[in-house]
Formats: C-alpha cells, structure tokens, sequence
C-alpha cells in the first residue's frame, strides 16, 4: 500500500510539475518557441511511454495476444495522433494563433470607436457624392409635398456598400437604402419594395482564397402593370437604382452574356433590363424620376441627359452610413459638394488604355507561381501618360494653336474629371496671383451666389508647353485643390493655392534621363474641372532646367535618374504628335516571349557582394521601447541590431502575415496587422470593424483636412483592437473604368490620389497606428495579377503610377509600404532594386519597412526581396530567408538593413499601448496534451502492466 501511495504521489507530483512548467512556457516563451517547447516535451512523453510500453510488454508476458495487440495498436494509434496534432500546430503555430488567440480589448472603447467610424463615413458621404444632374432644379425635394417615394431598381436591396477581397468590410449592420430615405423623413413604397425583396438573387458567400471578383450579375425582375399602376397612385416621385460591382482577384466583365446581360455589351453599359426599366418609368406619370448610381467604376450615363430624367446622384460605395447621407441630399439637409475623380466618357471604351487592359499570355511561358496561367500574361501600358483626363483632355487639341475641338471633346466625354454640381452657386475670382522661381501662388476668392449654404472645390491646373517630337504633355494636368469650409449666401472665403515650379517638369526617358521643365509659356488655370477655364495667368521659363546632377529638385533626396528602362519593351508609345499613327485600334493578342525573356522571367538567384562584410553580435542591454523617437539614423539602433541573432531576423522577416513578431531578444512584442481600405477586415480572424466608403467615396471629398480626420478616426478604432498597422492606402491608378479595385483605390490622378492618401496616413500616425500604402507599384488591374510582366514607359511610370506614393512618402512621412504581385518589366516589384531602393528610399527619403502582398507563389523570393529592400514577407505560414541569406554575409547585411526598417516603425507605433492577447489556445494545448498522454500511459499500464489477465 505504502508503494502505491509513493507512485500514485510521484506520478502526482510529474503531473503538477508538467502543468507548471506549461503555464511558465506559455506565459514567458514567444508563440513560436512556446508551439516547439510544448512540441517537443510532447514527443518525448510519446518516447517515454513506447519505451515503458516495450518493457511493460516483455515483464508481463500474457496468452491473450490478440486482444493485446489490438488495444495496444490503438493505444499506438492515439500516441500517433497527439504526436501528429502537435506537430502540425506547431508548424503553422502563427497561423493558428492568429485564429484563436483573444484579444484582450476593452469592449465599451470598441463601440465608442466604431460609433465615431459611422459618425465619419456619414461625414465623408455627405461630402463626397456628386450631384450628376439637377435639371430645372428637381433637387431637393419638399418634404412637405414630395415626401412618398417610389424606388425601382433591383439594386434598391441589393446595394454595393464597397467591394469584395481585402477591401471589403462587414454589410450586416450597414444602413440600408430604404432606412437612409425614411431617416431623412421620407416614407417609401412598401409593396414595391418587398417585390424586389421576395425577387433578388441569392447573394453567394465570397472565398477569400479564391477570389473572382465582385457579384457581377445583372438581374432585373420584371414589374407587372398592378404593382406600376399602385406606383403612380402612391406617389409622383420615382427613383431609379442602379448599381455594378467590384472586387478583389478579377476584373469587371467586358462580354455580359455569363451574367445576366450580353455579349454585346460590357459590365459599365446598362442591360437591357435596365434600360427597359428606365423606358418604363420615364414614360409612366411621375412628375420627378431620379437616378441613384451606386457604383465606383464609371459607367455609361448618356441616357441621363433624355428627357423623362431630372435628376442623378452619384454615391459610390456607401459603406455603413452613408445612405443616410443620400436621404439627406434628397430632402436638401445637406447640399452635395462632391467632386468626380474619374472622367465619365460616353463610351467607357474609348480610352487608349482599354485595348491594352485585361488577360494577355505569353503562349510558351511557364515562369513559377501555382500554374503557367498565373504567371506568363503580360500588360502593355501602351498609352504612356494619356490616362484619363490626361488622354481626354489633350485628342482634340490642337498642338500648333492650342484650340479644342469642342464639339469633338463633347461627343466624347459626358462628365470631366473634378466635375460635380450644387444646390447653390459660387463665383472664383482669381484675387492675387505671383511667383517665385520655386513657387507659384494664386489667391481665390470663393463667393457663394446662390440661397443656400455650401462649399466649393477650388481647383488649380496648369498647362505646359509641347513641342511636337519632344517629351509627351497632357494639355492640363492638376497642380493644386483645396475645399472651402462651408459658406452662407453671400459669404466670400479666400483659398490660396501653391504650386511648386519643379512639380510641372516633365520626366524625359528619351533624351536627358531627368525631371526636365521645358521653356516656354506656363498657363496656370484656375478651373471649374479638368474642362472648364475660369480664369488664368502665364508663367515664363527662360531656358529649359535638367534637374540632374546636383540640381535636384527640391523634395527630392538626389536626382531622379532612369530606373526602369528595360521596363519599356518593344512597344511604340501612344504619342499627341502622331494619334492617328500610335493610337492602339484593337486590343492586345498573346504572343510569344523570346527565350532571353523567359530567362529573366524565371530568374530566382540572389546575387551575393564578395565586399560584403560580417555583421557583429553583441548585448548592449538595449530594448526597442529605448529606440522610440530616435531617428532613423541614430547610432543606437546599430547597437540595438547587434543584439538580434540570425534566427530572430529570420522569424521577424519571414512571419510578416497581419502582424509582426515578437523579439524577446529586444523586448518587442507582437504587433496584429490588418487589411483595412474600407475600414477593419481581419480575413483570418474574423475581426470585423465598421465598413467605411470605398476609396472613390474618400477621394471625392476632395477635402484633405476631413480625410485626415478620417485616418484619425481609424486609428482609434484599430487601437481600441489592439491593430497597430493597417494595410491601407491603396493607391493605384485607374487606368481604365473596369479594373476590378477602382473601388478600393482613389482617383484616375496621381496628385488627387497622392493628397487624399497623404492626409489619411498623417491621421492614422498621430494615433501610433502605420498605414501600409499599396500595392507598389503599377498593380492596375486583377486580370493575371500575380507575377504579370507590366511595359511601360518611364516617364509614365513616374507621372502616373509612382507619383501617389511619392507624395505621402515625401509629405505624411509614411513608414510603410506594400509591394505589389505584379512586375514591372520582367522584374516582380518586391525585388526590383531600382523600385524599393534606389527611388522609395535613395529618391524619395522613405524610411520604414516594406512588406510583401500576400506570399504564395515562387517567384515571389524572399532572397531577391531582401536584397531589392523588400523587408517583411506577408504570410502567417511563414517564408522565412534561405540559407542564401542566413549563411551568407549579402544576406546577413539585407536581413540586418530589413529588421532595422521593420523595427524603426514598429518601435514609432501603438504597440507600447497596447495589451498583449494571452494565448490560451497553448495553453488548451499543453495541458491536453498532458491528460491524453497520461490517458494512453494509463492504458497501457493496465493493459500491459498487469499479471493476471484483464
């Protein structure tokens, strides 16, 4: 008895000791060496229990073999899988913590958070969507008198609050439409309403892993001639809905035959249905018929200007709130100040760009990536810099007189980009005006004429002078804007503009290999849009300045120099001397890729520096909590650095997926990042904020200080989360009207782009929280959009698709970056030297850390990154740096330089405020493992252990 007390205790006392030293590993260890701990103690019990099993066996021999080895096997069986369970966990241990682990966050702090994030997007709405048409002043309505109203249109509850993909936020609790227009006091028809209820589509869930696109089907039910007639009787107000989606991992479609419509005609046109609807309406006896375009992407509005249509609304994506705002607009409690970022053309495929947009393939390609489909298509930026306004603007002008050709331009562009009607009217008086050689300034006057208050966009273009065989010109290019606060009746508000000389130079790939500001005259216009001159003054420039050498321009770090040659292929570029010769007529064809191509394609080497020297180890008793607030360049972080080993570099590079993590070495913690466009989207947690207006919405605005306010705002509700990096901005082009992320990014411009995106990271920064803005760079389109091979000019590059980084790089001091899938030549950006080190940092001045897109192909290289500036890897699985890097000292010297820009902004962030989640889940695993391996023990002890049978 005295024996079996002693084993029973000791067995007891094994137990306590395990569940200590469980509790002590989860506590104090990181989540990776917790995961291989616990792994490892797992499989030495596992050891230790076969072993007394075998010794068990040959001591206690018994004639029941069979029923033995039975038991026995499926007690082996249950060490199998502990063993297997533990291994498994342990090797996606950042993965599965990131799933389970719960944060510790103050839920009262969360709501306030969320109530100020609705609170804004209804802000932003209310300032960004854009009054189209108002004709004889249908708008507003007269709540006394027009308060019924009917809505027709499927897209009435079916509303595209945003997009799909990382960019998408949770709808479950977004104001609908009906709620918006009965909040603002309206009363709707009910009948009409619950028809299109009991008649739409069944919404299919989205798969994050395999991402099409957005919901692009057209479904229009049709209406029966009782419930049209109970229409009319109810009211004499119509409203028509209209809406097209977007989304991550697909374009918009350009053959509708597959989604309801036709193969004569794309996704931006309307359907027959539609169009069908909108004949039935206008001809029916409704005194007002109004059109609500809820759509990022600009469609095809031409029949907005027949009669039977007296007004038309842009709203965009609306994200939680902002319907009210379109009850609001409607009942004329706020007046629409939003301004187009996008032309709206006739014909959405008129533009140069269309016929080099979409899937394109090498035919003989196979360059990596999970299949050759995704990674041998290519993209031919053909048009160079004529995107958007910039090619509308400039066709029909003349080069020699400068004159337009007016009645072209209007058979071709229905809305100009930066247009947008009132309620009210304003005069622009251009009421100073001087320069500099560094700076033009204007000084507006802003008058508002009309009765009712307002606010007006002031908007500064300027031209500059072409010559026919030299560098390219848009005939206008945006330089400046600024909105006016709100204005009464009468009231004056003075907005002064500047714009710096060296922003008008143009980059010259052909000749200088430099930011060039050609002489000539320099019109700089005060404009009511892109197309419509108010006022302007002329500035001279003598003699041509290079801006090469020592002559920078000004925000420049160094000169700009040609970083993108090989970038420009074969192509023939689209040029304003010659249209009728460079124009594309037909879209691009696949084609064959000469064998040098797939060379540089398929080249995964990471080339080492024979001067590379040794970095050095050493404890200076420094944490990254003393680093806060040094500069980039203080000799401490070298000190700091040295006391990372190999192996702390490795996991803090190659476990970059929606955080970074912890370095008990330096005593930084785990940070949680999230995607975050369209507000807080947590694809792996679940984590779900409040869903914000798509990027058009915030850009549309045109107002900086209230984008500003509005990153301030995500700040609080990502802290209020435990969030300490967002991956947002992004801020790619729109190239054409049917990129399937229009939705998510700002602008067709690069300035307007670049300002909104500036103003949102200097928000998000006064609250410790980093703002990734992405995808860097030319990621314009989601056709074949992993390791497509993008052409392009240099000058383009630079003007268009660079220029929106550039800004809040140089002006909102961002200090995060995402790379893109795409190529940029044959290169893929996140190990393209020239892109991530010689411009971002040498050129630009960045100072942060750059982090992949979403790490799940081979050319996507770790290696490669690290020596092109590429500093963290987006992938909760874990890429971790080969031995190309671990074992060489190239490598060592770029994982230093990379843990050193990770570092740097983690260290400036929100992540000292923030508690860290306690991972109970490890815990859960090794006290598990802990009963199911003593269960096992126990069973073969009685099984193996015993003299006298069962």
């Amino acid at each position: 008895m005295r024996k079996f007390n002693k084993s029973i205790l000791t067995v007891a006392g094994i137990i306590v000791a395990l569940v200590i030293a469980t509790i002590v590993t989860v506590s104090m260890a990181t989540v990776l060496l917790a995961a291989k701990i616990i792994v490892v103690a797992a499989s030495i019990l596992v050891l230790t229990i076969v072993v007394f099993a075998i010794r068990w066996a040959r001591n206690n021999p018994t004639k029941k073999k069979v029923k033995r080895r039975i038991l026995a096997t499926l007690l082996s069986i249950g060490l199998i899988i502990v063993l297997a369970l533990n291994v498994g966990v342990s090797s996606l241990s950042i993965l599965v913590n990131q799933l389970l682990a719960t944060p510790d966050n103050d839920q009262t702090e969360v709501a306030d958070a969320q109530a100020q994030t609705k609170a804004m997007t209804e802000a932003i709405s209310d300032e960004g969507f854009v009054l189209l048409e108002n004709k004889n002043n249908a708008l507003p309505l007269d709540l006394d008198n027009e308060r019924n109203i009917n809505v027709f249109g499927e897209a009435a509850v079916r509303v595209v609050y945003g997009g799909s993909g990382s960019g998408a936020g949770d709808e479950s609790n977004n104001v609908t439409l009906q709620q918006g227009l009965e909040n603002a006091g309206f009363k709707l028809n009910s009948e009409l309403n619950t028809y299109y209820e009991e008649n739409k589509p069944e919404k299919k869930d989205v798969n994050i892993f395999n991402l099409l696109g957005g919901n692009f089907i057209l479904s229009e039910p049709t209406l029966n001639e009782d419930l049209l007639a109970k229409a009319e009787q109810f009211s004499n107000i119509a409203l028509i809905t209209l809406a097209r989606a977007g989304g991550e991992g697909g374009d918009l479609p350009l053959d509708t035959s597959r989604q309801g419509g036709s193969e004569d005609r794309h996704y931006l046109e309307l359907s027959e249905e539609e169009a069908a609807l909108i004949d039935k309406v206008t001809s029916m006896d409704f005194e007002k018929v109004i059109v609500v375009v809820n759509s990022s992407h600009p469609m095809e509005l031409g029949f907005l200007e027949e009669a039977g249509i007296d007004a038309a609304i842009w709203v965009g994506g609306p994200g939680s709130t902002g319907l009210n705002s379109l009850g609001k607009i409607l009942a004329g409690t706020v007046n629409p100040t939003g301004r187009l970022v996008d032309t709206y053309a006739y014909d959405a495929t008129s533009s140069p760009a269309y016929y080099n947009a979409g899937d394109f393939n090498y035919v003989n390609g196979d360059v990596g990536g999970k299949s050759a489909d995704e990674a041998s298509s290519f993209v031919n930026y053909q048009e160079g810099i004529y995107v958007g306004y910039r090619y509308y603007e400039t066709r029909y002008v003349n080069n020699q007189t400068g004159e337009i050709d007016e009645a072209a331009y209007q058979d071709a562009v229905q809305y100009p980009f930066g247009y947008g009607l009132s309620y009210t009217s304003f005069t622009q008086e251009i009421a100073d005006y001087s320069n500099t050689d560094d700076t033009i300034t204007m000084t507006v006057d802003v008058t508002n004429t009309g009765a009712v208050a307002g606010k007006e966009v002031v908007q500064l273009y300027y031209t500059a002078p072409y010559y026919d065989g030299g560098i390219e010109k848009s005939h206008v290019v945006l330089g400046a804007f600024e909105k006016t606060s709100m204005l009464d009746p009468g009231a004056t508000e003075t907005i002064t503009l500047e714009l710096s000389v060296d922003d008008m130079a143009s980059y010259d790939d052909q000749n200088e290999q430099a930011y060039v500001l050609d002489a000539g005259t320099y019109e700089i216009k005060l404009m009511k849009n892109a197309h419509d001159i108010i006022d302007a003054r002329d500035y001279q420039v003598t003699d041509t300045i290079v801006y090469n050498g020592d002559n920078k321009r000004a925000t420049d770090q160094v000169a700009a120099t040609t970083q993108f040659e090989e970038a420009a292929g074969d192509l023939t570029f689209v040029s304003r001397a010659d249209w009728e010769g460079t124009l594309p007529t037909a879209r691009a064809e696949n084609t064959e890729a000469s064998e040098a191509l797939l060379a540089a394609l398929n080249d995964r080497s990471a080339e080492d520096d024979p001067n590379a020297e040794e970095i050095v180890f050493a404890d200076h008793g420094l944490e990254l909590q003393d680093m806060i607030g040094l500069d980039y360049d203080d000799p401490k972080w070298e000190q700091l650095l040295e006391q990372l080993s190999v192996s702390d570099m490795a996991i803090l590079i190659g476990y970059g997926g929606y955080a970074t993590q912890e370095i008990p070495s330096i005593g930084k913690p785990a940070t949680v990042d999230l995607d975050g466009p369209a507000g807080i989207n947590g694809i792996l947690t679940g984590l779900k904020g409040v869903q914000i207006t798509s990027g058009v919405v915030i850009a549309s605005t045109w107002n900086v200080e209230l984008i500003e306010e509005l990153g301030a705002v995500i700040g609080d509700e990502a802290t209020a989360n435990g969030i300490s990096g967002i991956y947002a901005p992004a801020v790619n082009i729109h190239r054409t009207p049917f990129s399937g992320r229009n939705f998510e990014y700002y602008s067709e411009d690069s300035l307007l782009s670049g300002k909104i995106a500036s103003a949102y990271i200097q928000g998000s920064n006064t609250k410790g929280v980093y703002a990734y803005i992405k995808h860097f760079a030319l990621n314009d389109q989601e056709s074949n959009r992993t390791g497509i091979a993008v052409w392009s000019n240099e000058q383009a590059i630079r003007e268009i698709y660079l220029k929106a980084f550039e800004i809040p790089v140089k002006e909102a001091g961002a200090d995060a970056v995402m790379s893109s899938y795409n190529r940029i030549g044959a290169i893929w950006t996140g190990a393209h030297h020239g892109l991530l080190t010689n411009v971002l940092r040498g050129e630009w001045g960045f100072q942060g850390m750059v982090i992949t897109d979403f790490d799940q192909y081979e050319y996507m290289n770790t290696d490669q990154g690290l020596r092109a500036g590429n500093d963290l890897v987006l992938t909760p699985m874990g890429d971790k740096p080969s031995k190309a890097s671990t074992q060489t000292d190239t490598g060592n010297q770029a994982m230093r330089e990379a843990s050193h820009n990770i570092l740097y902004t983690v260290a400036n962030s929100n992540v000292f405020e923030i508690k860290a989640s306690y991972p109970f889940w490890l815990l859960f695993l090794g006290l598990g493992n802990i009963v199911a391996l003593g269960l096992v023990m126990l069973g073969f002890y009685k099984l193996l252990g015993r003299r006298k049978g069962f």
